[in-house]
């Protein structure tokens, strides 16, 4: 029996603190961190939808990946429901969908392209994160 739902990449791009009182640039950090994980502190998210896969298209593609640590970090998902990428996984993120993104076939070879794009951005901001979600129908 297959499960019918969605996948949903988010990018967190933009972050509003919900106070009038300064604070320091590592406490931001600490609250940014903390959104991103999915703990409200009040603030505000603005999430971006960056890319939606159907959640049997995501499993499918999951096996086309190598074995490894990318790979678990992203099969993360079907475990837990939501996995946030951020700039510790670049690189290994990339190098797990290279292959698909130039041989793989279609929608695999996009999926993994704009995954690889979405890494870059994190690459030149680190500040941004990306919020993956399992969504049951």
């Amino acid at each position: 029996m297959s499960e019918k739902g969605k996948v949903t990449f988010w990018s967190l791009r933009q972050k509003f603190v919900d106070s009038d009182d300064d604070m320091p640039a590592q406490s931001q950090q600490v609250m940014y961190y903390s959104l991103a994980i999915g703990h409200h502190v009040g603030m505000i998210d603005c999430l971006k939808t960056e890319l939606e896969c159907p959640l049997e298209g995501y499993t499918a593609w999951l096996k086309l990946l190598p074995e490894g640590e990318g790979r678990r970090k992203l099969r993360g998902l079907l475990t837990f429901g939501e996995i946030t990428i951020d700039s510790t996984h670049t690189s290994l993120l990339a190098n797990t969908v290279s292959a698909l993104s130039q041989n793989g076939e279609q929608p695999y070879k996009d999926w993994s392209l704009r995954l690889i794009e979405l890494l870059a951005e994190i690459e030149r901001e680190p500040a941004i994160y990306l919020i993956v979600k399992r969504q049951i129908a």
